[in-house]
């Protein structure tokens, strides 16, 4: 039943240490998509990540492309602040891939116009926030598939 996390091209090493965590509390695969916006040896992403990197199941691509090829079957989602369906309407399924972009940006543009029919978004009640910090999205996303999956 694991699920699949995938970071396009991630920027913070502390998100990145945090959702490896919350992968492996949760017995996911991580998918980290370069270039990255830090190295991989970070202090920042192994204090986030504390000792339990090690156990991790990552899984490194050095560009989209790749990972798109590599994945070219999978069952996937897309996670977006421009997506106009809730998360909520995901219907789950074993070893889906969740799709994430950068915190800076998101997902790039054509993703998002490619993929229009799985792009899904997290509500947010308030007109004064753009968006939600990644590793909180991640959550948010991973639990509520665990939830449907359990």
């Amino acid at each position: 039943m694991p699920l699949n996390i995938v970071l396009i091209e991630p920027e913070i090493p502390n998100n990145t240490g945090n959702i490896g965590r919350l992968a492996l509390a949760t017995g996911s695969r991580l998918h980290l998509v370069k270039p990255f916006g830090f190295e991989i040896d970070d202090k920042r992403l192994k204090r986030a990540g504390l000792d339990y990197w090690q156990h991790l199941e990552v899984i490194y691509y050095d560009s989209s492309e790749e990972f798109f090829s590599s994945n070219s079957n999978a069952d996937m989602i897309f996670l977006s602040s421009h997506g106009k369906r809730s998360h909520w309407d995901i219907n789950y399924s074993d070893n889906m891939f969740l799709i994430f972009g950068r915190e800076s940006v998101g997902l790039p543009k054509p993703l998002i116009e490619k993929h229009q029919e799985k792009l899904f978004k997290i509500p947010m009640f308030s007109e004064h926030i753009r968006s939600l910090n990644l590793a909180n999205a991640v959550s948010i996303i991973v639990y509520e598939g665990l939830r449907q999956l359990r």
